[in-house]
């Protein structure tokens, strides 16, 4: 299957499931965001009051309203009509100022029609891995940048979040001490096909997702001409809000679901 229609049927997949991500997501991002994502992002973003940024992938505005509350001028876009429409919705209770537009991130032309050096920084969190092509992103980035721009991106981590992670839950009985253990097993990382996932529980429809190992997913920002000057793999450190049923993330707290780095233009 092309990439184009691929990517047209993730468009299709992702309006029709648009309210339910919406209220998952709510004004702030779920748990999953709010913990891991965002902080993350922000971190290696670095923002200074006033500054340019785009949000490429936005879904229903959370991180955006987190940009422009930091003092950012935001545009955010996604190729979901319907979820562009739930954002523009929740920013008219927030104070954030943010120009949301419909566009994809695999058309580069399209991209490049917002406008070379004009933005500061580009924020891409967790949307990687639904583009079926990325070549197009960081080339358009590279020129949308001003000089001394940064791109900052947050996926899944390709070593342990990707397309097969199988969560498992071992008891061992030692001397008379039970002890219970987690961990994510993979059976590939170099050449996974695109797969359906299920996403979070309860969605109404499965959703693509691209695996791309490090070399893969970094070496089509390298050859954009980026250089990568920070990383980070953040984990969760402690159980949180969600209740946890000993196959989670929450319970993995040595092993990252999240890969966040900053991209520079060399």
């Amino acid at each position: 299957m092309d990439s184009q229609r691929l990517n047209d049927e993730g468009r299709e997949l992702w309006n029709r499931k648009a309210v339910f991500w919406d209220a998952l997501h709510g004004d702030d991002g779920n748990e999953f965001h709010r913990r891991l994502v965002a902080p993350s992002v922000l971190e290696l973003l670095g923002l200074a009051p006033g500054e340019a940024v785009l949000d490429v992938g936005c879904g229903n505005g959370a991180l955006a309203r987190r940009l422009a509350e930091c003092g950012a001028r935001v545009t955010a876009f996604d190729f979901s009509d319907e979820l562009i429409r739930l954002a523009k919705r929740r920013s008219r209770t927030s104070s954030a100022d943010v120009q949301y537009l419909v566009l994809d991130a695999t058309d580069e032309d399209a991209m490049l029609g917002l406008g070379a050096d004009r933005f500061d920084a580009v924020a891409c969190a967790m949307a990687l891995m639904d583009m079926p092509t990325i070549a197009p992103l960081f080339r358009a980035a590279a020129r949308l940048l001003r000089d001394g721009g940064r791109f900052v991106f947050a996926t899944q981590h390709p070593a342990f979040n990707s397309n097969n992670p199988i969560f498992v839950h071992e008891k061992e009985d030692r001397d008379g001490l039970v002890s219970e253990f987690y961990a994510v097993k993979l059976r590939a990382y170099l050449q996974l096909p695109p797969v359906k996932g299920a996403g979070a529980p309860g969605e109404p429809a499965p959703h693509y997702y691209y695996h791309r190992p490090l070399g893969e997913l970094l070496g089509a920002a390298f050859a954009a001409g980026f250089v990568l000057d920070a990383l980070l793999e953040p984990a969760f450190s402690e159980a949180g809000d969600s209740a946890s049923d000993g196959l989670s993330w929450l319970d993995l707290t040595q092993i990252p679901p999240v890969l966040t780095g900053r991209l520079r233009l060399r």
